[in-house]
Parts: C-alpha cells; structure tokens; sequence
C-alpha cells in the first residue's frame, strides 16, 4: 500500500478519542489518530532524543498524520523521559504499558499492531517487540504483527561502552554493562533476539546521530538465531526517515506495509 504525506482533506481528522492517559504521570499518555474508514492496522509510533525529557512525541506528528492519511491507527505514545522519572526500569515499564493500553479502545483492531521507533525510540519499539516473561511489564497484551527500526540505538552495550548520547545509555540503563549486567540482558534489544515478530531496521547513510552499526549489530545478532530481520540502506540524515516528505519515507511506509 503506498502511503502519502500529510493531506487537509476531509479524510483526514483528528482521532476522535484524542488523547488518553495510561497512568498518572504527566508523560505517561498517547495520542490517537484515526483514518476517515475502518483503520487497516495499528501502529505504535515511538520516538527519539536519547531518552531525554527536552525529546517528545510531537516531534512525530507529521508522521502520525502521514500513517493516518493512510488508513492506520496511530497511537503516539509518550513515555517517561531522564531528567522527568524516566531510566530503568519505569521507562520500559511506561513502553509496555503504553502498548498494552491499546486493548482499552474498541476503535482499533489490537490483534495487528506494528511498531515504528526513531533513534531511542528504534531502541524501545525493537525491545518492546521482544518482550517475554523477564523483561519489564511481561509478554505483550497485543499482538505485534511487525517492528521497525529507524536509525534505531540498538545495540545498548556497545553504546554505552562509545558513551552515544552523553552517557545517556548508562543513565537510562542505570549502570554500565558490568555494573548492572540483568538490565542490560533485559533492555538490550541485541541481547533480546529472537524478537517476537520480524524486524526491519532502517538506516540513513549520511546519519551523524546514531552510527550505522548500531544497526548492523542488532541485524548480526537476529541473522545467527535465525530469526527474521532485513537491513535496508535509505538516503538522507538521521532524522529523514520521519519525514514524509523526504526520499526515505517510500521505505518506511513500505516496510511498515509488509
């Protein structure tokens, strides 16, 4: 299905139940959007900032107006940030949860969800895509059909060992990989494969964020358990695969697809 950009037609409106809680901090809610006819699927859109506060789902909109413009649900989810309660494990805890949330609206068909993700968000929507007893908030309550990573930090080891984000992966993780070795185990999406679906990771080639082999690493890990994972190379910077406007976009939506 081809997916266009954002549009000011008629068929394109606000979700009718807007925004919605999922617990009681100020961080911890979703923004719903719904297409003008029976949604095709659910996607979960994640977003980036290196798990920081000064980061929030806004920055996703065009995004989320784009999917809807499509025929998808889109839930926009926000979660807790460093610098605002968020790191281990009440970030992760707030991802589930926020997912789970899903099953509380009869809008939306919570038995195909696909996740999306940017940057840390890559990170979160691969983890939670690989959720299962030991990890915070149990086995998803959905059922994750697909996840995509964009310019995704998912090799969380090897970033903290190369400090990505300021040392912001030892905040998040609280701890570096010797210290707390259980959290890493738990919220490392290359420690985590197989995840429970497939996984396509996306990666700009010109990306002066997130280094290409954050990308590959997690594609090497899944590649030798034999699980399902595909690498796709797109051209622009690290923010040009959440922009619908941009040459990468076409991916995206494709992958997002299947």
């Amino acid at each position: 299905m081809a997916l266009t950009g954002c549009s000011s037609s008629a068929a394109v409106r606000e979700a009718s139940e807007g925004r919605s809680a999922y617990g009681a901090d100020p961080s911890q809610y979703g923004d719903l959007f719904l297409p003008a006819g029976i949604p095709t699927a659910t996607v979960v859109v994640l977003h980036g900032g290196y798990w920081a506060a000064g980061f929030g789902a806004d920055a996703m909109r065009p995004m989320c107006r784009a999917l809807q413009a499509a025929g998808y649900a889109v839930w926009n989810l926000e979660y807790r940030r460093l610098g605002a309660g968020g790191g281990w494990p009440a970030t992760f805890e707030d991802v589930a949860v926020g997912i789970d949330h899903l099953n509380t609206f009869d809008t939306i068909d919570a038995s195909d969800v696909r996740l999306v993700g940017h940057s840390a968000g890559g990170q979160l929507a691969v983890w939670a895509a690989s959720r299962r007893d030991t990890t915070p908030g149990g086995p998803s309550a959905v059922t994750v059909t697909r996840c995509v990573s964009l310019a995704g930090v998912l090799d969380l080891t090897e970033a903290s060992r190369l400090r990505l984000g300021s040392g912001n992966v030892d905040a998040l993780m609280g701890g570096r990989p010797a210290e707390v070795p259980d959290h890493y185990d738990q919220g490392d999406p290359t420690r985590l494969v197989p995840a429970q679906c497939a996984v396509a990771c996306v990666h700009p080639r010109e990306d002066q964020v997130v280094p290409r082999e954050q990308t590959t690493a997690y594609v090497a890990a899944a590649e030798a358990v034999g699980a399902p994972v595909s690498l796709h190379e797109v051209p622009g910077d690290h923010s040009s695969v959440i922009d619908p406007t941009s040459p990468a976009w076409q991916t995206v939506t494709r992958l997002l697809a299947g």
